[in-house]
Order: C-alpha cells, then structure tokens, then sequence
C-alpha cells in the first residue's frame, strides 16, 4: 500500500526548494511529484475535537496545496480505490470522496440494469 504523500515522515525528507516539474517521469510513482510532500501534514489531517470553524479553514487551505498540485487526479483516484477513510486526498475531504464513491457504485448499476435491458431486448427481437 502506498504510503501518504503528506505523512510527517516524507515531508521531512524533501527539500524545501524544488524546481517546477514540467513532465513528470513515468517511471516514478504519482507520489514523488505530490505538492503535500513540502507541506506540513497537518494541514491534510484533522486533530481530534477540531471545531467546525477551524476544520473548514483547515481544509480550504489543503484545498487550495491540492490545487496546484500536478498529480490531483491520481492522488484522488487513489484515494476512491484504497479508500482512505480520513484527511483531503485530491482536493476533496473523506466527506466529499464518499459522495463521489456513492455516484460511481449508482452508475455501475445503472449502466450493469441498462445493459441487461439491452441483452433482453436482443433475445426478444
């Protein structure tokens, strides 16, 4: 399993000046080229008992680091697939991916009911 781009133990370990990457090797997984890996990981994580106020100014702010990553999508597909259960993956919170998740479940059954209409329209015919 992969481990966080925006965990305190790989923010450590990336310099604090990188230069902007214009294409990113395809060898390299998703992760290395993360904007979250320079942040602070508590940004991306809420403390326990955070009030709402604080919580919603906390994850603008992830939101905004997510924005201007180069790897978005692939950090936010990875976090529908494992799922993570906690923290802004991708630009959405836990919140916002289960949503996301309960959408795609409803398209796969409605194209899955779709095509066996079709199937037994074709054997009727």
């Amino acid at each position: 399993m992969l481990q966080p781009p925006h965990s305190s133990v790989q923010v450590a370990a990336v310099p604090a000046q990188r230069a902007p990457v214009r294409e990113r090797d395809q060898d390299a997984p998703w992760h290395t080229e993360a904007v979250c890996r320079r942040d602070e990981a508590g940004l991306f994580f809420a403390p326990s008992k955070e009030p709402t106020a604080a919580r919603l100014s906390r994850e603008e702010a992830a939101k905004r680091v997510c924005a201007r990553c180069p790897v978005m999508v692939e950090c936010r597909e990875h976090a529908l697939l494992q799922p993570e259960p906690y923290g802004v993956w991708g630009g959405l919170t836990a919140a916002e991916r289960r949503v996301v998740l309960a959408r795609r479940r409803r398209r796969e059954m409605d194209l899955k009911k779709a095509a066996r209409v079709t199937a037994r329209d074709r054997i009727a015919g």
